[in-house]
């Protein structure tokens, strides 16, 4: 049953729009049918949507906003499970409170300070994509940061200042013993952060208005509305907009269980 949904999303890319529109289900295509591939993908085609360049363009957005937040989260999660300074715990919380507010909230606010500073050191906010990293990031670092301090704190202080009793820095404990360790840790933040920016609609609706900027959500949501219903075409474009996301996640889920998990978990 958790299969379905995503077998029925594959086999109506292959359907014809009298398949899919049918009184009766239509379970299985009469034949594989490439047609709404070919929209995507051939500019041969009367209907062509040039997806190739979306898949690019959420790229762009979506490996670098996980790089950014891993770097950026294990600093400042390690930070928080190693060194004691006021206010850490009211630090901490106060980070996670910020994941509590919903998208809709804050994407005025923010669309608003950054236009600001854009206008200020002049650089346009729209069409922009490492802008839209930056929002992505506002969304994504609080609950990163969170779960690699509760993962840090799981491994044992002593590890770590046996590393420094012979002779390595603070730096080289971090890059040579706590990062091994927290490897699955890091993984489930990537992938976390990952996903959440390859799927994110709102923010990249708000910031991109060039047809040549939009990242695949928008994509397929400007197909979904086209005058002529192309609903094989929307169920191929999710197609090839989910299974990289399926692949990435099958290949890692050891990872991302044991990072999850322990991460949960207070030290």
């Amino acid at each position: 049953s958790i299969l379905f949904p995503f077998y029925w999303m594959v086999s109506s890319s292959f359907k014809t729009y009298a398949e899919i529109g049918s009184r009766e289900a239509v379970y299985v295509p009469s034949a594989l049918r490439w047609d709404a591939y070919k929209e995507l993908f051939d500019p041969n085609t009367p209907h062509f949507w040039n997806f190739g360049a979306n898949i690019v363009n959420s790229i762009k957005v979506a490996i670098p906003t996980a790089i950014v937040a891993v770097i950026l989260s294990t600093l400042g999660a390690y930070a928080i499970a190693r060194l004691r300074f006021r206010g850490k715990n009211l630090l901490l919380n106060g980070i996670l409170l910020v994941y509590l507010f919903p998208g809709v909230l804050l994407i005025i606010p923010l669309f608003a300070m950054i236009a600001r500073i854009g206008a200020r050191f002049g650089f346009g906010v729209q069409d922009n994509l490492p802008i839209l990293i930056i929002t992505y990031l506002a969304q994504t670092l609080p609950v990163a940061l969170y779960m690699l301090a509760n993962y840090f704190r799981t491994i044992p202080a002593e590890i770590e200042q046996a590393g420094l009793i012979d002779g390595c820095s603070r730096s080289g404990v971090i890059w040579r013993i706590t990062l091994p360790l927290s490897i699955p840790a890091l993984v489930s933040v990537s992938i976390y952060t990952f996903m959440i920016a390859w799927n994110e609609f709102l923010y990249a609706l708000v910031f991109l208005n060039s047809r040549v900027m939009f990242t695949m959500p928008i994509k397929i949501s400007m197909i979904f509305n086209d005058p002529t219903p192309r609903p094989h075409v929307v169920m191929a474009a999710s197609t090839v907009m989910t299974i990289p996301v399926v692949i990435l996640f099958l290949a890692l889920e050891r990872f991302l269980t044991e990072g999850l998990t322990a991460g949960g978990v207070k030290g």
